[in-house]
């Protein structure tokens, strides 16, 4: 995890570090690195820095992370003589938490901190993955102009935003990276300030910052308690040798720390792959040959079974034509006229009558 805040030096009085139930308080310099946003000066902890390694902890909850008080010194701010954009009606510090990788850019993805309260920040890691072209729109090539190693949308603005501005007014701002030269307070108020508000409201190809393919980002919630306490305000009086009232319009107390030691992984997914697509066409290709080869075989199999059925009744009507002929008999050739009747026909009393032909015969 990264912090930066921006305030002056002379108002980071100690650092007090957190390691179980024990505090102790710290040289400031050395985990403070001083870096320059569009406020000034800011101070990062816990930035990557070449022969320095990553603090970390052991634990989560209160009192396992960074607690860091600060005396904004109010009596110390610039007077406001009228009514701009860049006025700043607000009396605290900006804090960001962002990864190592990506730089800072406190001015608009910072969140305040008042005095005379303790606030405590309860952080959450989460990871980020999202897929590239031809599935997704993530961007993972470095830029080009080698300001930074790591693509980010932050760095990519703020890469945007030096090149626009080094065209235009031929110098950088104090926040901006570079080898050109700062601008001055007339370039600044001329043309530097007008041309960044003018660059935020084109709606043109020369800012798309796309997301990135893996980032890294900390969810917040914050909560404050009032400070000092009555029964702690005479004891930091001493100590201080200030004033409740300047405690209490001045003082301020930060708590960072991780809610959890675990972290989120949120991942883009292909809906759709190449081998899944071929593999569905194979078995939907395979199911339907299967399918009509059945098919086919059924169709013969009926016009076998109605041929079959067509000639067995064939079959069936001659052998039944041919025992029926056989069933009937034959008569006596009638004698011719010529000739005498020489027998004569005695019909026996029969209960059951025969046919005609047998009664004939």
């Amino acid at each position: 995890m990264y912090l930066e805040g921006y305030k002056d030096s002379s108002s980071l009085n100690s650092l007090k570090e957190s390691h179980g139930t024990s505090l102790r308080l710290v040289n400031v310099s050395v985990h403070l690195l001083m870096s320059t946003s569009l406020y000034g000066k800011c101070y990062m902890f816990n930035a990557a820095e070449e022969g320095k390694t990553l603090r970390t902890t052991m634990k989560g909850g209160t009192g396992n992370g960074l607690e860091i008080m600060l005396d904004i010194q109010q009596d110390e701010y610039l007077p406001v003589w009228g009514d701009t954009e860049e006025t700043a009606f607000e009396a605290g510090v900006r804090v960001q938490i962002h990864s190592q990788a990506e730089p800072p850019f406190v001015h608009e993805l910072g969140f305040g901190v008042a005095p005379g309260f303790q606030t405590f920040v309860a952080t959450q890691e989460q990871r980020l993955t999202y897929l590239p072209p031809p599935w997704g729109e993530c961007e993972s090539k470095a830029l080009d102009s080698g300001f930074f190693q790591v693509y980010s949308v932050t760095a990519c603005r703020i890469d945007c935003e030096t090149r626009y501005i080094v065209e235009n007014c031929n110098c950088r701002m104090v926040h901006m990276p570079g080898d050109s030269p700062f601008c001055t307070p007339e370039q600044y108020k001329d043309c530097a300030e007008p041309a960044l508000a003018k660059l935020s409201m084109l709606e043109s190809s020369n800012c798309i910052c796309r997301t990135p393919c893996n980032m890294t980002r900390y969810n917040k919630e914050l909560s404050m308690v009032k400070i000092p306490s009555k029964t702690s305000a005479r004891y930091l009086e001493k100590k201080f040798n200030r004033s409740e009232k300047y405690i209490t319009d001045n003082i301020l107390v930060l708590d960072v720390f991780f809610e959890a030691l675990n972290y989120e992984t949120i991942e883009q997914k292909k809906a759709y792959e190449v081998a899944g697509l071929l593999g569905d066409i194979g078995g939907q290709m395979g199911l339907f040959i299967g399918a009509s080869i059945l098919t086919i075989l059924e169709l013969f199999d009926y016009a076998y079974e109605v041929v079959k059925d067509k000639l067995l009744d064939l079959l069936n009507r001659d052998d039944e034509e041919e025992s029926h002929g056989e069933d009937v008999s034959s008569c006596d050739p009638v004698a011719n006229h010529s000739e005498a009747i020489r027998h004569t026909v005695s019909v026996p009393l029969q209960t059951t009558l025969g046919t005609l032909e047998e009664i004939a015969c």
